[in-house]
């Protein structure tokens, strides 16, 4: 990768943790699982601090502001994101570059919280794809112990084997519900992932992120670099809770082709895609089927654009549950020969 990205020091324990919400304010609507996300980062040793617009939806120049503030509080170690949303990238006009990169802070965040991930990538600070206190650490009886493996790993540094989940959901119990506090979502069998490519070891930081979100970066433009940056990057793609069509992932994929993104990755992680939602809940051969057909659109512009690259599907990150998350800037090796996927958060 001819850009370079690093991973910003790990958090300490017993030290702040920033909590933000930079798109949508979900504490604003459904405190308890705020409340019980904040308690949860307590267990981890960390002390979290909140901003203005913590739990009030501010404007795109207040959320930026509280970035910029928790990024240049020096007590602050990391800065994790409450939620995603859809106008997170509206916010980042109002950032000043130097302010973020005077301190960099590992960043956690996903789903809209692709654009400030992207935009800290674009100034060269790494951050972290995943995690989430209102979807991942709020909600049931308890954090789950795979998403907890790797969020441990992100915010104190490490090296993580991704696994494959025995089970998976795509939408949790209402966070309006008394029981989204103490009950575990319901679940299913999760289908294993699905390899393709040639059968070797690549390593490579990382880029990606919300496919929606790409594909809005990629029509604003102004926050893409050079499609040679990008060169030899291990791609992080998964598509978001709207499931967006299986054509449609495949054009914006073979935008990326376009540009020079698809066919310049060593390798490509694709999430395990939603298939379903709190009112619909398909069988498992319904969501099995429909997961066919988005693995039937990547391969099928992976085979125009990227032949060589290494491809690994329904990889369980982004917006599924339970969510390995994974570095954002940061190594991860994609092993097409052992099957191993290993993250590298420094």
């Amino acid at each position: 990768m001819t850009h370079p990205v690093s991973l910003p020091p790990p958090a300490t324990t017993g030290g702040k943790v920033a909590v933000v919400s930079p798109s949508w304010c979900a504490p604003a609507h459904f405190p308890a699982i705020h409340e019980q996300a904040l308690g949860r980062l307590r267990n981890l040793g960390l002390e979290p601090v909140e901003y203005p617009t913590t739990r009030r939806q501010g404007t795109p120049q207040e959320r930026a502001e509280d970035l910029m503030a928790a990024f240049e509080d020096p007590d602050v170690s990391a800065v994790i994101a409450t939620v995603g949303g859809d106008d997170q990238v509206t916010v980042l006009r109002y950032l000043d570059a130097d302010r973020m990169t005077a301190a960099p802070k590992r960043f956690l965040g996903y789903s809209d919280n692709t654009h400030l991930a992207n935009y800290l990538w674009d100034h060269g600070i790494g951050s972290v794809y995943g995690g989430s206190t209102q979807v991942h650490l709020g909600p049931g009886p308890a954090v789950d112990p795979m998403h907890l493996a790797s969020l441990r790993a992100a915010l104190f540094g490490g090296t993580h084997e991704v696994r494959v989940v025995p089970r998976t959901f795509d939408a949790g119990l209402g966070w309006d519900t008394p029981e989204a506090l103490t009950r575990p979502a319901p679940d299913a069998p999760a289908e294993p992932w699905t390899w393709s490519g040639p059968e070797v070891r690549v390593s490579g930081r990382t880029w990606g992120g919300c496919l929606e979100s790409v594909a809005e970066t990629l029509q604003v433009g102004r926050w893409m670099m050079p499609g040679e940056s990008y060169a030899g990057a291990v791609l992080l793609l998964e598509p978001s809770e709207e499931r967006p069509d299986p054509e449609v992932c495949f054009r914006i994929l073979r935008a990326l082709g376009e540009r020079g993104i698809l066919g310049g990755a060593s390798a490509l992680l694709w999430g395990r895609p939603p298939v379903g939602d709190r009112e619909h809940t398909p069988s498992p051969e319904q969501a099995s089927a429909r997961r066919g057909e988005y693995r039937e659109a990547v391969l099928r512009a992976v085979a125009d654009y990227a032949p060589e690259a290494v491809v690994v599907m329904d990889v369980d990150f982004g917006h599924t549950s339970p969510q390995v998350v994974l570095p954002y800037g940061g190594e991860v090796t994609v092993d097409g020969a052992a099957r191993r996927i290993t993250a590298d958060f420094g």
